[in-house]
C-alpha cells in the first residue's frame, strides 16, 4: 500500500518537504508550522501496488485559527516503535518519531 495526499483537487499532490511528511506506516499527513498557503481541502489516496486499486477518503478541510485558543504547547515526543524490530541483514528499517510543540 502507498499513501499520498491530494491538496484541493487532482492532480495537485502534497509534496514532502521540510514542513510536510506522509507516514507510509499510518497514512497520516503531518504539517509543521502551518501557513495560510496550507489552507484548503485534503484527500487521502491509498493505492494497492499489486492490484493498482485506489481508494479516496472524504475531503478534510484545513482552516487556520486566529483566536489564540490553540495556545502554547509544551514539547512532546510521539514515538510508536514496536517493542522488537526484526530485519534481514542489509535491508532498510524505517522508524518514525515526531516532536511537536513550541
Amino acid at each position: 500500500i502507498i499513501y499520498s495526499w491530494v491538496f484541493n483537487e487532482f492532480p495537485s499532490f502534497v509534496s514532502e518537504d521540510s514542513r510536510r511528511f506522509i507516514s507510509q506506516e499510518t497514512g497520516n499527513l503531518y504539517i509543521s508550522k502551518v501557513q495560510t498557503s496550507d489552507v484548503g481541502s485534503y484527500i487521502c489516496l491509498v493505492k494497492n501496488t499489486v492490484t493498482n486499486a485506489r481508494v479516496l477518503s472524504p475531503p478534510t478541510p484545513l482552516t487556520l485559527r486566529n483566536d489564540g485558543v490553540m495556545g502554547e504547547y509544551e514539547p512532546k515526543i510521539e514515538v510508536h516503535f514496536p517493542y522488537t524490530v526484526t530485519a534481514a541483514k542489509g535491508t532498510t528499517v524505517k522508524m518514525e518519531c515526531f516532536a511537536l510543540g513550541k
